[in-house]
């Protein structure tokens, strides 16, 4: 087993984002730390950081051992320095994703940790825009969408979305199911649409990944929050992609139906991001740790 030493390096360098950030924090000479992280993957057998002119980038393998381990670090580090007990836990971390997604996941998830002291200010908005606003320092952790670019923005993969089509039992039974099995934006052509936003992201993304077009239907609604697109869905306006976590009730429930079943769901993957080398802040050290950690119990997600 790791000790304890090797294990708290390698927590620094992941919450850094750089061996000569991490070594500064520790006290220590970069080669050293260099050599504490190979010795860690040589007794792990697993290659933790993939090295860059830009830093260190961590693997699927050291997100995940970050996340089981991170936390408990910081109790244990706490625990021998009582002047630090609980820093980790006060403090404000401001949030920003999708309104339906904060709404239903996180905010569910992170509640636990407001009763520790911890203080959460949500931002909702577009991805794109959530991530300008983490570049330009005005939040301090996206759940996004889509993958970031910038230089300055460390993401890690938190879950995979499963985006599933549906619509009213009314619609549903006007869909021809041999047209369906031979020609499907065919089949589905005079379905009106219920989308997220004039360019339709993710009903686009679900014509484009299972039928190779893009939708060629009328559309009848646009509204900015998957919840209120289930619920005009649900009342008949149209049909409409959606993340299977927010339609599965309704479908359990009978008032929405699956319009088509692929052979492979179309997934998106959701990730954490932050700014390089911001998880040095133990508030937002616990937050990050708290959703990747807990994300897999997100049933249906």
């Amino acid at each position: 087993m790791p000790g304890l030493d090797l294990l708290s390096t390698f927590v620094e360098i992941y919450r850094c984002g750089s061996l000569s950030a991490a070594a500064e924090r520790l006290g220590l000479s970069q080669p050293a730390v260099s050599g504490q992280l190979a010795r860690l993957e040589d007794q792990l057998g697993e290659q933790l950081f993939l090295r860059s002119r830009k830093g260190v980038t961590p693997t699927a393998h050291a997100a995940d051992l970050a996340a089981r381990i991170g936390t408990h670090l910081d109790e244990l580090r706490a625990a021998l320095e009582p002047s630090a007990a609980g820093a980790a836990h006060v403090g404000t971390v401001r949030i920003a994703g999708a309104g339906e997604l904060i709404a239903m996941r996180v905010l569910p998830t992170l509640a636990p940790l407001t009763t520790r002291g911890l203080r959460i200010h949500v931002t909702l908005g577009l991805a794109q825009d959530l991530l300008a606003a983490l570049s330009a320092g005005q939040v301090d952790l996206v759940v996004s969408s889509i993958r970031p670019t910038q230089q300055e923005i460390t993401a890690t993969p938190l879950v995979d979305e499963e985006f599933v089509l549906v619509g009213p039992p009314s619609l549903a039974r006007s869909v021809d199911s041999a047209r369906l099995a031979a020609d499907p934006v065919d089949a589905l052509a005079h379905l009106p649409l219920v989308a997220y936003a004039d360019d339709l992201p993710i009903v686009r993304r679900y014509w484009l990944s299972e039928f190779n077009r893009r939708p060629p239907n009328h559309i009848a609604v646009i509204v900015p929050d998957l919840r209120a697109v289930l619920a005009a869905v649900v009342a008949g306006a149209g049909v409409s992609a959606l993340p299977r976590y927010l339609a599965e009730p309704a479908l359990s429930a009978g008032s929405v139906e699956l319009l088509h079943e692929p052979a492979a769901p179309p997934l998106n993957t959701l990730y954490l991001a932050t700014r390089a080398g911001a998880l040095v802040h133990p508030p937002l050290a616990l937050v990050h740790d708290h959703l990747r950690s807990r994300a897999h119990s997100w049933i249906a997600l």
